[in-house]
């Protein structure tokens, strides 16, 4: 049996915080082959994740806010937004369960954000089909103004 607790939680906040990409995972399945991934992903302001989709039907995403704030935003094929989501530890909403074909992001809007994600295994990288052609790519010049735009749906 695994107990996480609070030392876990912060000891993955503390990691994210010092990571260039201001995100860290801290893993429940053994490995990247396992049918089932199940972890939590410490991410703080200011980290990117790129939109994207999973094409795979059996790769719907459940995100589950354990600590902090965050946003969850839809987009249909063209990068117009459908949908979005805040998270909220201290309540309200707490769950967001993404369907598999759906272009979704996840955002920090609160220093300390830890949510627990689960969807189906093995792990593979995004295929080109996968990456959202209307969003920049992780690290380019323009995403910190793509992110900012999506944080002012939350404002």
């Amino acid at each position: 049996m695994k107990i996480i607790d609070s030392g876990v939680l912060d000891a993955v906040s503390a990691a994210a915080r010092q990571s260039p990409r201001l995100r860290k995972n801290h893993n429940l399945h053994p490995s990247d082959a396992s049918a089932c991934h199940r972890f939590f992903n410490a991410i703080e302001p200011g980290s990117y994740i790129r939109p994207h989709r999973h094409l795979d039907p059996e790769k719907d995403e459940t995100l589950i806010i354990m600590r902090g704030t965050l946003g969850i935003v839809t987009f249909d094929d063209s990068g117009e937004v459908t949908g979005s989501a805040l998270l909220q530890a201290a309540g309200g909403q707490v769950v967001a369960d993404l369907p598999h074909g759906v272009y979704h992001t996840a955002l920090s809007l609160e220093s300390g954000t830890i949510f627990l994600e689960v969807k189906a295994g093995p792990y593979l990288p995004f295929s080109a089909e996968e990456k959202a052609p209307f969003a920049p790519e992780e690290g380019a010049p323009e995403a910190a103004r793509y992110l900012e735009r999506l944080s002012g749906l939350f404002r």
